[in-house]
């Protein structure tokens, strides 16, 4: 009997991170480990090496959270898998309401932000920023609180027995969401992730040296190796002004040209870390209305 996987989410239970969890797993044996704050999703991972984390990293509309970045590199875990979300947004509350009973409406800011113009359409609803998507639904669902809405993905819903007051309330319905899936590295069921034959990304960080052309000739020699670069984030070395640290994640289609690629770059870069090997990860194909093409080949408005 397989053991049931504990993952660690940063939100409560419905959220996006819970969503995206389900999906990379793809089994019903998991169960949620909720934490308030990224800081504490890294900390409880390193209490119970048994325990998976989940942790978003970049978001199509609004970019990278650069925060995250931080945290990985100084936590010692590393990047096992990754899934892309397409992220919904419902506009939840207590049963038996209707818009026009709702004055306020609560959620994390990026999500307020990503309703915009439904809410535009709803002015009398004003917009009360909260920690977290779930954990505002939950709020409302435990105080009972009438004339207050969240807005949450539909499985928080389900969680907290609220009614979705309207649908899919995001404005731009290519919203995705980056997820990297992340553990300690003394936990053995990582090696059955981490077969080399369908590893074929890695996820970088290093610093370079105050030269020209130093971030070129790395560029050009995992071009040489048909490495495909295709994020490349930069952040300031704290204390060290002007210098900075180049987190990058590469596509491979041959692991020893990766590695060839890794040894001939290190001469030119210092301070390099592998944060994780993995498998390319899937992408949520969801659907627009009734079309049921796949999101990159419908057309939205």
């Amino acid at each position: 009997m397989n053991k049931i996987k504990q993952v660690a989410i940063q939100g409560g239970a419905g959220s996006n991170h819970e969503i995206a969890a389900k999906a990379f797993f793809n089994t019903e044996k998991l169960e949620m480990v909720p934490c308030q704050t990224f800081e504490e999703l890294f900390e409880t991972i390193k209490k119970d090496n048994t325990i998976y984390g989940i942790m978003a990293i970049e978001n199509t509309l609004v970019g990278s959270i650069l925060k995250n970045y931080t945290l990985l590199k100084d936590s010692g875990l590393v990047i096992i898998g990754e899934y892309k979300l397409r992220i919904k947004h419902q506009l939840l509350a207590l049963p038996g309401q209707k818009i026009e009973d709702i004055t306020e409406v609560h959620s994390h800011p990026m999500a307020l932000a990503q309703c915009e113009e439904f809410l535009k359409k709803h002015p009398h609803i004003k917009m009360i920023a909260s920690d977290d998507t779930a954990f505002s639904a939950e709020w409302v669902q435990k105080n009972q609180l009438k004339g207050i809405a969240a807005i949450a993905p539909e499985l928080a819903a389900k969680h907290y027995s609220l009614e979705i007051l309207a649908r899919d309330i995001e404005t731009n319905k290519r919203n995705f969401t980056r997820f990297l899936i992340i553990s300690d590295k003394g936990k053995t069921e990582v090696e059955d992730l981490l077969v080399k034959n369908q590893v074929n990304k890695s996820s970088l960080v290093f610093s370079l040296p105050h030269s020209e052309g130093s971030l070129s000739q790395v560029l050009s020699i995992l071009a040489f190796y048909n490495i495909n670069l295709t994020k490349i984030q930069s952040l300031p070395v704290v204390g060290h002004e002007w210098e900075y640290l180049f987190y990058i994640d590469l596509v491979f289609d041959d692991y020893n040209r990766y590695l060839q690629s890794l040894d001939a770059i290190r001469p030119l870069i210092s301070k390099l870390k592998v944060l994780g090997e993995y498998h390319v990860g899937k992408r949520s194909y969801d659907t627009i209305g009734n079309d049921n093409r796949p999101l990159s080949e419908q057309k939205t408005f």
